[in-house]
């Protein structure tokens, strides 16, 4: 029913426990896993032999090159991309399932903790320039606030760590923009979802850890990526947004 699209990069350890937790979910049919940078190989749970698919890159490729990549290779209903760094808390990709069944999303993610169970910011309202002015003031980062129980509705765009599409709404999308080396590839698939008039649902009922690493903020390198994703973005969509109707599910 889903196929599971991992990118290792340097992060054996962090894969093999997210393989130990995919190994009892049967609803995933298959894990591609894509190495995007030399590194040891880990052991394969024996649950889930048979249904992990490995790729290795010659060159490492960006975010989105990487899961287009091994959507090519995908034959289920389901499309999952989820970072190395999460952890499941039991089985999310039902509920979510049922989620987007029910009010047809292409999309659709889970609320995202910290490992000390803070909330993060996975799920926001499009960047704008005012929006980032706001931000760098302390004002506000755009997420929505959430509870557990809060009901399931339609965010302007949800996190690249978890993010659970219809394969075929992925298809039809063209996947992600491979010109986004690593940032905001999230922000512009969910814009081109909505201005194809297709949604994207998030449900905080749903959550999963995510240790994230926040890796432009120490290193010169990532934080050039983003600026340069920033641009991008910004040259693509500012003043070409689509309206999102916020309602509840």
């Amino acid at each position: 029913m889903i196929t599971v699209s991992v990118v290792s990069h340097g992060h054996a350890n962090l894969l093999a426990a997210l393989l130990d937790e995919l190994a009892s979910i049967q609803s995933v049919t298959e894990v591609i896993v894509t190495v995007n940078v030399p590194e040891r190989l880990v052991s394969v749970p024996a649950a889930l032999v048979g249904r992990v698919r490995w790729r290795h890159n010659t060159l490492p490729r960006g975010f989105g090159a990487n899961h287009n990549a091994a959507f090519t290779q995908c034959q289920t209903p389901y499309f999952c991309v989820v970072n190395p760094d999460i952890e499941l808390a039991g089985d999310p990709f039902s509920l979510l399932i049922d989620c987007m069944g029910q009010c047809g999303a292409a999309l659709a993610a889970p609320r995202t903790v910290t490992p000390g169970g803070i909330e993060q910011d996975s799920i926001r309202r499009f960047p704008t320039p005012l929006g980032l002015l706001l931000k760098a003031a302390g004002k506000s980062n755009g997420a929505y606030p959430l509870t557990e129980v809060q009901g399931s509705f339609f965010p302007e765009w949800v996190g690249g760590m978890f993010m659970l599409f219809r394969s075929d709404a992925f298809k039809r999308i063209g996947g992600f923009d491979e010109g986004f080396y690593m940032y905001y590839e999230d922000v512009d698939i969910c814009a081109r979802l909505w201005r194809s008039g297709m949604r994207v649902v998030a449900c905080p009922g749903v959550s999963v850890v995510h240790a994230a690493q926040r890796a432009s903020h120490r290193e010169t390198r990532y934080l050039r990526w983003h600026l340069a994703s920033m641009a991008r973005y910004f040259w693509k969509h500012c003043g070409r947004l689509p309206k999102v109707v916020e309602a509840g599910v």
